[in-house]
């Protein structure tokens, strides 16, 4: 969800990104391993990320999930620290630790006080390279997946519906599995599964390492050469190109689970800024994204929910930061007395009138003052400031795009977001998915 800006925020919009950013600093160090550094000296702390070009959208079938797998099990243990360890030192140093697991990356993180980056330096270079994976360890996080995987996607008919919609819209793009992997797949990983992904991936050469908050650049560049810098690279090999195929018409699929409530969604392929033959077509979307949905002035919002009463929620989604193409997506639930029919068609009028007619100046200036705003409100965060850079490292565009996104939002033009409605949001493009609420059953 986008966030709503005060109109103040037009005042400052002349000041681009780029002039109001604290410079970031990299090195790569001699086995490959990337290190980029941003001061932020509001408060005495620092927070250190390790970010692995590895995620669901590297499996195959057979494995899918492993990934996140994987990343549970980097919490139990290595040669040196065994199992519970890892979180035990970062707790009795005052820190907190968590891990996440996408489409295009798994990252590991820690938010410490600043003196305390050694403690942190130490304990991820050693489950770099120096896992210690263990039959009964991989016994018990099984369990704690498979119940993950119950509560956040099968209990929930959103997600389940989310799930199914995402493996009827790709056909050969990997981006149709879950990032948490299918049941059976769940079942059936061994060790040496996780031995082989852990071995292929987990390398320096395949790492960004960032840091960011009140440090000094060259203090973390040597504590960086220092914890890892002998760690030995692997030889990566690069994935096979894994483009979708070209979709030849609508697609549509039902899914019926118990629930409170229907829902429709509508996915159209888009590119992502990695992607897109022009990189202004991937912020020409994320503009017409924050015209659909940009806080209750935007379009969905006012017209559908508040205005013609047929819709509870409705929202638009579209991210132009993925490694391959991905969808920009309307979804909605109906109001009382509504249908997903009467939803679908409001959608589809809402997309054709962006087609036909140019967005006002006004709409534009909302949008772009939101993204101004929410560029920031994010640079209070040091933890978003890190993921902003890891993120764009990991998936290939490089973290110097950070400061791109706010000039590059405010050069787009209606004409622009008109082209790409027009190009883009097609009938032949459209996968269309309807969540049909069952009764539940005692």
């Amino acid at each position: 969800m986008k966030k709503v800006v005060l109109i103040a925020a037009l005042a400052v919009f002349g000041v681009s990104q780029a002039e109001a950013d604290t410079k970031v600093f990299e090195r790569v160090l001699g086995n490959g391993l990337k290190v980029l550094v941003k001061e932020d000296h509001r408060s005495p702390i620092v927070i250190s990320q390790v970010w692995y070009k590895v995620g669901s959208s590297y499996e195959p079938n057979g494995i899918t999930g492993i990934s996140h797998m994987l990343e549970h099990m980097m919490f139990k243990g290595t040669d040196k620290h065994p199992p519970g360890e890892f979180s035990k030192i970062i707790a009795d140093n005052g820190g907190d630790q968590n891990a996440f697991t996408g489409q295009d990356y798994t990252a590991y993180f820690q938010t410490m006080a600043a003196d305390k980056l050694a403690v942190s330096f130490e304990l991820e270079a050693d489950r770099m390279r120096h896992l210690h994976l263990l039959a009964d360890e991989l016994k018990k996080e099984l369990e704690v997946v498979t119940e993950e995987r119950r509560m956040r996607t099968d209990d929930n008919p959103q997600a389940k519906m989310a799930e199914h919609f995402n493996a009827m819209v790709y056909a050969s793009s990997p981006y149709k599995h879950p990032i948490i992997g299918w049941p059976s797949d769940i079942a059936a990983y061994t060790v040496d599964d996780l031995q082989a992904w852990y071995q292929r991936w987990y390398a320096p050469n395949n790492a960004t390492l960032v840091v960011v908050g009140d440090v000094q650049p060259e203090q973390v560049f040597n504590l960086a050469q220092q914890y890892f810098g002998e760690l030995k690279p692997s030889d990566i090999k690069p994935l096979k190109p894994q483009a979708e195929i070209e979709q030849l018409g609508p697609r549509t699929m039902t899914v019926k689970v118990p629930a409170k409530l229907p829902s429709v969604v509508l996915g159209y392929k888009t590119p992502s800024l990695k992607t897109a033959e022009q990189d202004w077509e991937a912020y020409a979307l994320e503009v017409l994204a924050g015209v659909l949905d940009g806080g209750n002035s935007a379009r969905l919002s006012k017209d559908l929910i508040r205005g013609k009463q047929l819709a509870v929620s409705a929202g638009a989604g579209y991210s132009l930061t993925s490694r391959l193409s991905s969808l920009f997506e309307l979804e909605a639930t109906p109001a009382q007395g509504k249908t997903v029919q009467e939803l679908e068609s409001a959608l589809k009028a809402e997309v054709a009138k962006l087609q036909q007619t140019l967005i006002s100046p006004e709409e534009l200036q909302r949008v772009k003052a939101q993204v101004l705003a929410g560029a920031v409100y994010e640079r209070d965060s040091g933890f978003y400031q890190a993921m902003q850079l890891g993120m764009l490292e990991t998936i290939g565009l490089g973290w110097q795009e950070a400061d791109k996104y706010v000039d590059k939002i405010n050069q787009i033009n209606a004409e622009q977001v008109q082209a790409v409605a027009r190009k883009y949001l097609q009938e032949d493009r459209l996968k269309r998915g309807l969540l049909t609420a069952i009764t539940f059953r005692c």
